[in-house]
């Protein structure tokens, strides 16, 4: 691959990325939360959980409790840590 050379203004872009990936993260979350609300299908709630599982990937918590969100499957017990979280 080739180095690639970035310029002043891509460079920040770039930081600004990783330095607000947190709270991406987080707002993902929040609407996934909103989506597993309103979801009607098993199939529809199974794909939701799977992107919560991927965003949790994203935020720096005890593997305990990602496994306690992910076991519980209640849309309540994340919303009620995504408030905590902020």
């Amino acid at each position: 691959m080739k180095d690639k050379s970035y310029t002043p203004y891509q460079k920040s872009i770039i930081n600004n990325y990783y330095k607000n990936q947190k709270g991406m993260a987080l707002q993902k979350l929040q609407e996934l939360v909103a989506e597993l609300y309103l979801a009607e299908s098993d199939k529809k709630k199974n794909q939701l959980w799977k992107k919560v599982e991927a965003s949790l990937g994203h935020l720096e918590i005890s593997e305990k409790l990602r496994e306690h969100i992910l076991s519980e499957r209640d849309p309540e017990v994340l919303a009620n840590n995504i408030k905590d979280w902020f």
